[in-house]
Formats: structure tokens, C-alpha cells, sequence
């Protein structure tokens, strides 16, 4: 009897990726690496407008060691970028963010809106970061309760104010939005807080926010820092962005020291390494 030839076994589906509050829970600090699908980023914009681009960014990232991947489709620098309509946001962000969740890393969505933030949890995002802490859009604390899912809530500001103390103004705008999280029912279990490095604050109340980062940790929530290129390591070292990985690497490691549990990063690869190497140097003491 001639044996029946065997079917070929079906794909198999894509892991389903591992929630916020397993990646918190290892040792290592987590990397979220950047896609930014912008014509007017001030550090990659234009990069990454093309689908196969971006795709093929975010699995680069991905194998280097991002745990997570930060999509933004409206450049969010705090000097010369342009605002874009949520339609303009959907039309740059549609084409790409299927074929990035089906890599099988969490998505986190970098938005202000409260509209493309729930078109992309609905399409398999796993984190909302908002840029402006859940205080601008007033319906973003809304969508984010009713899908169940991580906020990232970082402090911004309209404008730089060199007179103000900014930890007190940071843990000022902190408390609020953790406030109106509370409101509408997010879990406080669901909320990471990032300071907004570079975003209405000096160069020099960038620093400061780094080195005082300790002092956000009486809020009880994990810590996002994302310093990556940002304009403050040029006043230190002029340099241009895609030169400023020494100093990116530099704040990131004082971040974690500070208490940062997530670093989003540009340069991914190093930014793993770095965090790697740390790590192990403090397990042999």
C-alpha cells in the first residue's frame, strides 16, 4: 500500500509578542528602537517613508536588539517641524504598520492624537506613547482605557522657560497626567512616565532632568528616556545628529543608573551593547 504523501505543514502563526510587563521584569533595560516614517524628522526624517524602508529598518532594529518599536508618523522636534493632520498622519502610517507588527515585536505608536492612536491599537499596536502626556488630545486617555493597553505619558511643553526649577515642573505635569489616567480608567499599572528629554526644556534642563531622575521615582511608575541624538549633547560637543552617539550612549547609561527601565534609541546596535555591558560589569562586582 502506497503511503499517502504528507501535506505540507501550514505556517505557523507569528508569537504572539510579549506583553509590556514581562519586557520590565528582565534585567536589562528595554530598547525601543525609533521609525520614524516623517519627511522632517530632525535626525532620520525621510529615511523611512518608504514601506520596504521602514520594514526593513524596523527588522534591522529588531535583530540589533529592540524589544520594542516606537512608530511616529508627525515629526513631534520641539524647533521647525510642521504640525500634520491626523488624516496626513493615517495616510503616512497605514502603509507600514502591518508589516511591522507582523515582525512580532511590540509597536508603540508616537502620536498627540487621540484618532490615529485608536486606528493603530486597533491594527495590532501594543502601546500608546503620547507626546503629550494625555494632555492634549482630550480624548487620548479615553481610547487608550477602553483598549486596555500601556500609555507611555511624556512631559512636554510649548516652550522652554530657562527661569523655572523643571523637575518640579516635570513632576507637576506627571501628577496630571496621572490624574486623568485615573479618570478614565487606566490601570495604573498601564503607565510608564518619559521627561521628555529635549521637548520645552533647555539644553541645559535636559541635563538636569537626567541627572535628578531619581526623583520621578516617588510616582511609582517605570521610566522612559529617551535622549538619543537630542540637542543638548551638541552644546556639550558640537556635533550634528547622526554624530552624537558617544553622548547618546553616555546619558542613556547615567538614565538607567538614574532608574530608566526603557531607552528609546536611533542607534539601536550600540545602544544594546552599551546597556548589555553595563549590566554585566554590575553583576560582577
Amino acid at each position: 500500500m502506497t503511503a499517502s504523501p504528507s501535506l505540507p505543514a501550514s505556517p505557523a502563526a507569528p508569537a504572539k509578542p510579549p506583553p509590556l510587563r514581562e519586557l520590565l521584569a528582565r534585567p536589562v533595560p528595554v530598547v525601543m528602537g525609533i521609525l520614524n516614517v516623517t519627511p522632517d524628522s530632525f535626525s532620520d526624517g525621510g529615511d523611512y517613508l518608504a514601506p520596504e524602508q521602514a520594514q526593513a529598518h524596523a527588522a534591522e532594529m529588531i535583530a540589533e536588539g529592540a524589544e520594542i518599536i516606537d512608530i511616529g508618523a508627525e515629526s513631534t522636534r520641539p524647533y521647525g517641524s510642521q504640525p500634520v493632520t491626523a488624516a496626513e498622519e493615517l495616510r503616512r502610517l497605514q502603509p507600514v504598520l502591518e508589516a511591522v507588527v507582523a515582525l512580532g515585536t511590540p509597536v508603540s505608536i508616537d502620536t498627540m492624537k487621540a484618532e490615529v492612536a485608536a486606528w493603530a491599537l486597533d491594527h495590532g499596536a501594543a502601546i500608546a506613547n503620547d507626546v503629550w502626556g494625555l494632555q492634549r488630545d482630550p480624548e487620548m486617555a479615553g481610547v487608550v482605557a477602553a483598549r486596555r493597553l500601556p500609555v507611555i505619558a511624556m512631559h512636554n511643553r510649548d516652550a522652554a522657560d530657562p527661569a523655572i526649577d523643571i523637575v518640579d515642573d516635570v513632576k507637576a505635569f506627571f501628577e496630571r497626567s496621572l490624574t486623568i489616567a485615573a479618570k478614565a480608567g487606566i490601570a495604573e499599572e498601564l503607565i510608564v512616565l518619559d521627561p521628555g528629554i529635549g521637548f520645552g526644556k533647555t539644553p541645559q534642563q535636559s541635563m538636569i532632568t537626567l541627572a535628578r531622575l531619581r526623583e520621578f521615582a516617588a510616582l511609582g511608575r517605570p521610566l522612559l528616556v529617551g535622549a538619543s541624538r537630542k540637542r543638548f549633547i551638541s552644546t556639550v560637543v558640537p556635533s550634528e545628529p547622526k554624530h552624537r552617539l558617544g553622548g547618546s550612549l553616555a546619558a542613556h547609561l547615567i538614565a538607567v543608573d538614574n532608574g530608566a527601565r526603557i531607552i528609546r534609541a536611533h542607534d539601536v546596535a550600540a545602544t544594546s551593547q552599551a546597556l548589555r555591558v553595563a549590566r554585566a560589569i554590575r553583576d560582577s562586582r
